[in-house]
């Protein structure tokens, strides 16, 4: 089996050698930037299959970097875990709504933070071999490509935006609350604040239209039949 390549961007030397040491001990790949703009360019020309982000880093911090990553055609599937000293619920939900899979703050034991970044990586890998197109109304939804096409015209969504749609359009018809959303979409180990389902919906809303996806009062949503 391949290795799997994890890049850490981070400005703290002494965290990056330490999470760089326990990695390898995992037989992960190791890439490592001390800013975010060198994250970024290591990001595009290696295409690592997991980022560990910091947030509060001088120059650019890290919601910029996930924003810039997440609007990157090529970089936009790279999952990401946010792991940062700052731990307002403001910031999680930036780091959240902008696409990020996880938000974990620190301080945190070397064990728990492996057992996240595997979560984090099975779940992609789960949802890299689901059906890889859907095509309801006048959407055709191709996770292969991570496009939207819409009467032949393309629309690129942040992922999290993309995989909402997805999950919800392969249900069509079928009512999910917004804690089966929050589960199926950013994973059932990470604590996400129901308003963030409801965010996600009605920018997808904005790009797409509005008769796709009903808001069932009291219940969730339904991608409509």
């Amino acid at each position: 089996m391949e290795k799997q390549t994890i890049l850490i961007v981070d400005d703290e030397q002494d965290l990056l050698d330490m999470i760089e040491y326990n990695l390898r001990q995992q037989d992960y790949d190791v890439l490592t930037a001390d800013n975010g703009q060198l994250g970024i360019q290591i990001a595009i020309e290696n295409k690592p299959n997991l980022v560990l982000l910091d947030v509060m880093m001088p120059g650019m911090d890290g919601i910029e970097v996930c924003d810039r990553m997440k609007e990157d055609t090529d970089l936009r599937q790279i999952p990401i875990i946010f792991l940062t000293a700052r731990g307002d619920e403001k910031t999680e939900i930036e780091g959240l709504n902008k696409g990020a899979d996880d938000y974990i703050t620190k301080p945190i034991s070397t064990s728990k933070l492996l057992s996240r970044i595997k979560a984090v990586l099975r779940r992609y890998a789960e949802n890299q071999e689901e059906l890889q197109q859907v095509k309801v109304h006048d959407l055709e939804i191709d996770k292969d490509r991570y496009i939207v096409l819409k009467n032949g015209e393309e629309y690129h969504l942040p992922r999290k935006e993309f995989e909402l749609l997805y999950y919800l359009a392969s249900k069509k018809g079928k009512v999910r609350d917004r804690q089966t959303l929050l589960n199926k979409v950013w994973g059932d180990n990470i604590y996400v604040v129901d308003r963030t389902v409801d965010v996600h919906v009605r920018k997808i809303r904005e790009k797409l239209g509005d008769h796709y996806i009903e808001t069932v009062k009291g219940v969730g949503y339904r991608f409509k039949e």
